[in-house]
């Protein structure tokens, strides 16, 4: 037999992907949608109500359920749903498509005159300074419509677009169009878009509309409850104006005993007496498409108009949506990654006489969302969910579920540090993390976000509040050990003007005005040209704790050009109800487009920033940005992203941080961090450096030292300095 007439036998193939990838990345299959979604226009005609057929068929046309419908036919039966491996989480696999994220916020972002954000994101200037720095992903923040629906008209967004509505873009943002390009343009430079899902809950849009209307299978999206007309006096009226109003406690124990609801549930998220004091709301009666008056009481974790899905309802209409909601941003847009937003919360049970409703940690939740990780898996893409979670539920989760989780444990553990100068917690979240199973590889390292810096700590204050903890020369509890960070953090950073307390949560702030109030900065009006170098020093600091160690690592706007809080006073009415996270949300202008617009194109105040746009920035050796670019370049030329970290060693000096990786190459990384505002001459020691190993710094790379007989070497840090260290042999 010739060569040419050789019979080749298919080699058998393993879909382990940790040890033998069954496609390589840049080859992986990413399926597409045949055609994109029809967006229909229909005429508004008559009376908003479930007796008048063309507004029942204008709400369907806005429906996601009915896109979701739409969406799946083009997939069923095809042969690209199956060219990906899903089982499992593959944390690296999404590593290794972008380990360094920009993490934009829609409604902050300054634009040029007339530019809408996601045209201003679909830049090629942007990305190629991205692409300078080594930013390889953006995270757009939801932009899909959100808010409500009431009548005809749609209304404005409760809770900064986590409450959507609908696929379409919202055109507060731009088009799908744009969104497309935008993708395209990530893809030519070598980068990803990462979108959102809310498998949690929507807004009041089309959908809960025909929900209250008893359309078809719309009830089985949420958990909503139809109430008896003859029980109605159970129920409060709703007042003038609104559609809904939330349960005292009193009625929802009645709704419990007479059979309707499950009753009070482990917690209640945002909780203001008079505002939201359950997570159940009545609606007031709506007359269904069957000219049947009715009421409703359904389940809300967030606020009342943000109903929740319900993800084992016989229908699985809730289910449907998400999902389709998932393959559209994908397959149909064309984003690369998605966040799941509010993922924790997708199962409830009712609990045992008297006591509340299993809502947190329940099995349905982790089952959801391995089905919807799985899912993207499927089409090619990857997730990462933004929860907050003990340590024990971050390492289930990344068995089963999402590919990557966001790192809220060591987040108010590095700003402790920063603010006691003293590494100690630093130090045991990062080794409990190792002890407990939890890879760093698989986790989003952040700096700032949309939300607050958030110090729930729920390991020590929930999971192992019981469990004792050697801590400052005592023993203390884990609970007890929470309070302790938490006085610690709100000591320094809210006894100023500028950060504020934002409910249990955390304390709205930006990076800068943390790093302000450590260096003692009593109102943000002291802060000197003089200042910032000393800003930017910390701040490069914190960047180097999160970039040199394994996994993702995220920043946003507000740190690339070091904004600080927006007074309390320009944002008094966002404000009003509590929520003072919109003093760090000020809008920002990244790329120096428009230096004279007062706010964003959505209304946000612009800030002040302290280290200006990022093509000035560029042309600076000393910026914040060409800084920055150093350290991405040292992760990126070590491999520093998907590396191993092995040891979390003690420290000669309480300010020291020192984490030891191993490298794919097998050599060892080492990075040692000073979080103290003094000068440090300390040794590294660990089991696992080598003695005679040569200490190379990595960004010089110059030798600066020898490993000796007792695996250590010496090291100098300036204030808030860090080094990083290749061992090399000799």
């Amino acid at each position: 037999m010739t060569d040419e007439q050789t019979t080749h036998e298919p080699s058998e193939i393993t879909y382990a992907e940790h040890e033998y990838p069954a496609r390589p990345r840049t080859l992986r299959h990413r399926a597409r949608a045949k055609s994109p979604v029809v967006r229909r226009s229909v005429a508004k005609d008559g009376a908003a109500t479930g007796e008048n057929p063309a507004y029942v068929s204008w709400l369907l046309s806005q429906s996601m359920l009915a896109d979701a419908n739409g969406i799946a036919r083009q997939f069923s039966g095809q042969g690209s749903m199956w060219q990906n491996p899903f089982a499992d989480p593959g944390p690296r696999q999404a590593v290794e498509t972008a380990s360094v994220w920009f993490t934009a916020y829609p409604i902050s972002f300054i634009t040029r005159p007339g530019e809408s954000f996601l045209a201003a994101l679909g830049d090629e200037a942007l990305w190629t300074v991205f692409s300078q720095v080594g930013i390889e992903a953006v995270h757009t923040g939801p932009v899909k419509r959100a808010g409500g629906i009431s009548g005809w008209q749609y209304t404005s967004s409760v809770d900064g677009h986590f409450d959507r509505i609908s696929t379409e873009i919202d055109p507060a943002f731009g088009t799908e169009a744009e969104f497309r390009a935008m993708c395209g343009m990530a893809t030519w430079s070598g980068g990803t878009i990462i979108d959102d899902i809310v498998p949690g809950h929507t807004g009041k849009g089309a959908d809960f509309r025909l929900a209250e209307m008893r359309y078809a299978d719309y009830p089985g999206i949420y958990h909503m409850v139809e109430i008896e007309e003859e029980d109605w006096t159970l129920l409060p009226e709703v007042p003038a104006g609104r559609d809904s109003v939330n349960l005292d406690a009193a009625t929802e124990e009645a709704l419990e005993k007479a059979g309707y609801i499950i009753g009070r549930l482990q917690r209640v998220i945002f909780y203001a007496p008079g505002v939201k004091e359950t997570n159940w709301s009545a609606t007031k009666p709506v007359v269904g498409v069957d000219g049947v008056s009715r009421r409703w009481v359904y389940l809300h974790y967030f606020k009342d108009g943000q109903p929740s899905i319900n993800w084992l309802d016989p229908s699985f209409a809730g289910m449907r949506l998400v999902m389709g909601d998932a393959l559209h941003s994908l397959a149909d847009l064309g984003a690369g990654g998605l966040r799941l937003d509010a993922n924790g919360f997708l199962g409830v049970e009712k609990a045992a006489e008297g006591m509340p409703a299993w809502s947190e940690g329940h099995p349905l939740s982790a089952a959801a969302n391995h089905l919807i990780g799985s899912m993207v898996r499927k089409v090619g893409g990857f997730t990462f969910q933004e929860l907050n979670l003990t340590i024990d539920d971050i390492r289930a989760t990344s068995a089963a579920g999402a590919d990557l989780s966001y790192d809220f444990v060591n987040r108010p553990a590095y700003h402790h540090a920063l603010v006691t100068g003293d590494t100690e917690f630093l130090r045991l979240t990062l080794r409990t993390s190792l002890e407990l199973g939890v890879d760093p590889a698989g986790l989003v390292h952040a700096l700032q976000n949309h939300d607050e810096l958030t110090y729930e700590l729920l390991h020590w204050a929930t999971g192992h509040r019981d469990d004792v903890y050697s801590f400052a020369g005592e023993d203390v509890t884990g609970g007890q050990l929470a309070e302790r960070i938490r006085a610690d953090l709100s000591d320094t950073l809210v006894g100023v003007d500028y950060n504020r307390v934002f409910t249990t949560n955390g304390i709205a702030c930006t990076t800068a005005t943390v790093i302000a109030a450590t260096l003692g900065f009593r109102a943000l009006d002291d802060i000197g040209d003089a200042d910032v170098p000393d800003i930017m020093r910390v701040h490069l600091l914190l960047a180097m704790f999160n970039a040199l160690q394994p996994g993702v690592f995220a920043l946003s706007g507000w740190d690339l050009t070091g904004m600080l809080t927006l007074p309390a006073d320009e944002v008094a009415e966002l404000i009003g109800e509590g929520d003072t996270r919109w003093m760090n949300r000020a809008a920002h202008d990244l790329m120096g487009v428009a230096p004279n617009a007062t706010r964003s194109s959505a209304g946000m105040p612009r800030g002040r920033s302290l280290y200006g746009p990022l093509p000035e920035q560029l042309e600076d050796e000393r910026s914040f940005l060409r800084q920055l670019q150093a350290i991405l370049a040292v992760r990126s030329r070590h491999g520093i992203a998907t590396s191993r970290q092995i040891d979390v060693p003690d420290v000669s000096h309480r300010g020291m941080l020192v984490m030891v990786q191993e490298l794919d190459s097998g050599a060892h990384h080492v990075t040692v961090l000073n979080f103290s505002a003094e000068a440090v001459v300390g040794t590294v020691r660990s089991e696992h450096l080598v003695p005679g190993h040569r200490v190379v710094d990595m960004f010089t790379e110059k030798e600066v030292g020898v490993v000796d007989d007792l695996r250590a070497f010496l090291v100098e840090l300036e204030p808030h300095q860090g080094h990083s260290f290749l061992l090399e042999q000799p």
